[in-house]
């Protein structure tokens, strides 16, 4: 039998965290209405707004109060090394398809995980444009706007890929099924759900990407791995993947993972930590064969310099972008 007091306990957790992602979906969803000013941190696909600023200040300081003990990491605010001493640690997005808000699509997400001793174990995804609230944590199981959340993964599998490596790598791509949308964690939420099987990214993401949509289908029993296979940690002192990602319910992960061999689809490969002679090298490979490699290290002044590079021009133009991501999320 369930430890009654428990599970009240992580339903409370739960609820908390569930008010407050509709506090910041209806902020972030009133400012769009007005003029939207964006930035750009390291490109046009990687935009920033004062709505992404907002929402995470509103989420940084409501979850403090409700939770002074854990730990927070979010994308919009500078990081800190106490969180790595914490064993419980929120995972923020405030706003995840940021360039969606920016466009106006619907696409966009309020995202916030809770990971314990590094395991994603509670996830809230709120898609304001749609009041579609994804909510919930391993024993409880995963709810659609208080619903449970129901999953009948069957072939033909629905694959959720990503908007933009669809439209400049995937759309002639012989994978079948695969269904284009922005937001990571709202895929992940999603296919937690039901409305799709699996996805992939041949990109890395963050830890605050991906901590909500993981802890929602591991409570309805899927799971989310790096591209090898590997699991995913949470609360690292680098909180950037170093490859791309792999998600869905068993079986559907089992055939996307043959069929990604198969297909011989990318994956960026980046070294977060330098080799003893400060170097980092990054790659982007299908299967054995390296299509592009990038070689960095770190000058007196701490900035990033690069010492060789090779390989396709196109894959060495995505790579870069990758490397210069993960770097600048590192700051």
């Amino acid at each position: 039998m369930p430890d009654v007091s428990a599970v009240l306990a992580v339903r409370e957790v739960l609820n908390t965290a569930e008010h407050l992602a509709r506090q910041a979906g209806d902020l972030v969803r009133r400012l769009r209405q007005g003029t939207l000013n964006v930035d750009y941190k390291t490109g046009a696909d990687d935009p920033v707004t004062e709505a992404d600023r907002a929402a995470s200040q509103l989420l940084m300081r409501e979850l403090a109060a409700a939770f002074p003990e854990d730990g927070l990491l979010s994308e919009e605010e500078a990081d800190s090394a106490g969180r790595l001493s914490r064993e419980r640690v929120w995972l923020i997005d405030p706003i995840d398809g940021t360039k969606e808000y920016a466009e106006g699509s619907p696409d966009y997400c309020v995202s916030i995980g809770l990971a314990v001793a590094g395991e994603p174990v509670l996830g809230v995804i709120y898609a304001p444009e749609t009041d579609e609230l994804f909510s919930g944590a391993l024993g409880l199981g995963a709810f659609k706007n208080g619903q449970p959340a129901l999953h009948h993964s069957a072939a033909p599998y629905v694959i959720a890929t990503s908007v933009t490596e669809t439209d400049r790598e995937l759309k002639d791509l012989p994978l079948a099924g695969m269904r284009p949308s922005g937001s990571t964690a709202l895929k992940l939420a999603r296919i937690a759900a039901g409305e799709a099987d699996a996805t992939f990214t041949m990109s890395p993401r963050a830890e605050w990407d991906i901590a909500a949509g993981h802890a929602l289908l591991r409570a309805q029993g899927g799971d989310l791995t790096r591209r090898d296979g590997q699991p995913v940690r949470y609360n690292q002192p680098k909180p950037y993947l170093e490859q791309g990602l792999l998600a869905g319910h068993p079986a559907a992960l089992a055939w996307l993972r043959a069929e990604l061999l198969r297909l011989d689809v990318p994956n960026a490969v980046l070294a977060l930590e330098p080799d003893a002679q400060g170097q980092r090298r990054h790659v982007r490979r299908a299967g054995k064969r390296e299509l592009a490699w990038l070689v960095t290290a770190q000058d007196e002044r701490g900035e990033t310099v690069v010492l060789d590079m090779g390989g396709d021009a196109f894959h060495l133009e995505r790579l870069t972008r990758d490397v210069r991501r993960g770097r600048d999320s590192l700051r």
